[in-house]
């Protein structure tokens, strides 16, 4: 799509903040209004609009993204979502650990057991950690707590935390990234340790080296957002 704007701007609303372009304010894919809680990301994703050249390149926004998505598919389907991002808690990464070498445990055991130790303590939920890669049932009540945990997040934290949770395969990694327990390159440098220690073994090959930089940037920008939400 060509750059069809010159001016942009944040406006001030009763219901929160908005960007136009060249006065008409930036909507959604759906053709919802884009309403922003904070000018903190309001600021931030105008400076994504003002950034582009002559041709308007999507991939390059992820801010106005995650709002837009947001607004169309969180708010709209909120529970569904809820119940997904919940999920992760079942099938934690952080929960499975290396039977082998001894030296993967080593280390899965210093990143992540703080981890699941700091989520217990913070949301009164343990979750179970095993060997191996056998499914493991976490209580069902254990689940339901982080399900509430999940659920009193805004549509707009919310969609940042299934960002980063996707990205991270570990809702436990997404919430320690949302409270600050861990920043963007600590999670990536979690979420991304099986594949670490893999490539100290054996190298690094094209296609991994680019999906290894994907996930980077999605974790880096949902933690953004999620600052940026808090203003």
């Amino acid at each position: 799509m060509k750059r069809f704007f010159k001016q942009v701007a944040v406006v001030e609303r009763e219901a929160g903040f908005q960007v136009t372009l060249d006065g008409k304010p930036v909507r959604t894919p759906a053709k919802a209004a884009m309403v922003l809680p904070t000018r903190a990301l309001a600021e931030a994703v105008a400076a994504e609009w003002r950034a582009q050249g002559a041709e308007i390149k999507p991939d390059t926004m992820p801010l106005t993204r995650l709002a837009g998505l947001a607004i169309d598919r969180v708010a709209l389907r909120r529970e569904a979502v809820v119940d997904e991002v919940a999920a992760y808690a079942g099938a934690d990464l952080v929960c499975y650990r290396a039977e082998r070498p001894p030296r993967l445990r080593v280390r899965q055991d210093a990143c992540w057991q703080p981890l699941v130790d700091w989520a217990a303590a913070r949301y009164d939920a343990r979750l179970k950690v095993a060997s191996g890669i056998v499914p493991l049932a976490q209580p069902a009540e254990v689940i339901e707590s982080y399900r509430r945990v999940v659920a009193a997040f805004d549509d707009m934290m919310l969609a940042a935390l299934r960002a980063a949770a996707a990205a991270c395969g570990s809702l436990v990694i997404a919430l320690a990234l949302r409270e600050g327990r861990i920043d963007a390159a600590e999670a990536f440098e979690a979420s991304q340790l099986d594949e670490a220690f893999q490539i100290e073994q054996w190298g690094e090959d094209p296609l991994a080296a680019r999906r290894r930089a994907g996930v980077k940037a999605d974790i880096a920008d949902a933690a953004a957002f999620m600052a940026l939400c808090r203003g």
